[in-house]
């Protein structure tokens, strides 16, 4: 019981606070119960992800968003029972209760089975990684190390970019490169890997997109494009399934970011005429990653040899009418090393130490 204490919560918490509750504890489930502990629901990360996209508020209470429904085990079972239900119900967590659905307990997968993760779904499709740019922001040290080969631990990031996708099943990998390219290109080919990696040499910067139009008739199926300086800790299965569900052309995924401004905030009228003072008015906003799923016929409309942003993209087929869809995923579920001070918190989200 005592490990689950943090993952409980009253049916009054805000979703944002839920939100919280669950990148502080680093679980996508929470259970939500009354006073004496009696289970009333479950929260876990994609009924909140369902939430946002129907464009409910993360102010409402999680008692709004709960399953009252919850997939339970009772106090007694069997652990083939348990081994059964999680197995065709393809869950990673169950909460155990007694004759007074008070939640004593809970399993997870790594509980029951030999093999500590839960097999992810896999998928082969290409992997497109932006790797050209100078990392500026990362001044000086991308003066020697192109930023794609800053460490993360013992690896690159990009390196590390890569494994995440390789969980998945994916073998082909296209790397987008023009600063310092030789480096990248020298790394890869001094170590062992069982992914297949091309490149697109720039000749010139060519943005977030423009070096895709030299993917044009050989890519025929749906694929990822991610910058080299992000880690989005997702399924990245699941994002694959809501862009082919959902028809997209183009799937961006977003992290929910909440901001709180420090100050009190002055609404005026025509004139200068004070109406009121909102202090530390908070605002949550869903902010693009750098990750991306496209459809190969979005190479068709990127221009050759011109400098081109995948925003520029996204803005032509929103003006045509074409479909963008969003996949949100927490605020530390995006990871971001685009600065050095950024680049300290994602080693330290990870647990590793250069």
């Amino acid at each position: 019981m005592e490990r689950i204490k943090n993952i409980l919560v009253n049916p009054n918490l805000t979703i944002k606070q839920t939100l919280r509750k669950m990148d502080e504890t680093g679980k996508k489930i929470i259970f939500v119960t009354n006073i004496n502990e009696e289970i009333l629901g479950v929260v876990t990360d994609g009924d909140i992800r369902r939430w946002i996209l129907k464009g409910n508020s993360l102010s409402e209470k999680v008692s709004y968003v709960m399953n009252v429904k919850p997939i339970v085990l009772k106090e007694g079972f069997s652990k083939d029972e348990a081994k059964k239900l999680m197995l065709l119900q393809e869950i990673d967590c169950v909460p155990v209760i007694d004759k007074n659905k008070k939640i004593i307990s809970a399993l997870w997968w790594m509980d029951l089975f030999e093999d500590k993760t839960k097999k992810r779904k896999e998928f082969n499709i290409p992997v497109v990684i932006m790797a050209g740019g100078e990392g500026t922001r990362l001044s000086p040290f991308t003066k020697i190390l192109p930023k794609p080969l800053m460490p993360i631990g013992e690896k690159p990031i990009l390196e590390v970019i890569i494994s995440k996708f390789v969980e998945y099943g994916c073998k082909n990998y296209i790397l987008s490169v023009n600063y310092k390219s030789n480096i990248i290109k020298a790394y890869f080919n001094d170590i062992e890997h069982k992914y297949k990696i091309t490149y697109l040499n720039e000749k010139q910067p060519l943005g977030t997109a423009g070096s895709l139009f030299m993917l044009k008739n050989r890519i025929n199926k749906t694929f990822f494009v991610t910058n080299c300086d992000i880690l989005i800790e997702a399924d990245y299965a699941d994002i694959l399934t809501y862009h082919r569900e959902q028809k997209n052309s183009i799937t961006l995924v977003v992290s929910v970011k909440h901001f709180t401004i420090p100050y009190g905030i002055c609404d005026i009228s025509n004139g200068g005429k004070l109406n009121n003072i909102r202090e530390k008015p908070e605002f949550d906003y869903l902010v693009n990653t750098g990750m991306y799923v496209l459809e190969p016929s979005t190479l068709n409309d990127i221009p050759e040899n011109k400098h081109y942003n995948i925003t520029d993209l996204i803005n032509s087929y929103l003006k045509a009418d074409k479909k963008i869809g969003v996949y949100p995923v927490s605020e530390k579920s995006w990871l971001d090393m685009g600065q050095w001070e950024e680049l300290q918190n994602m080693i330290k989200s990870l647990e590793l130490k250069i």
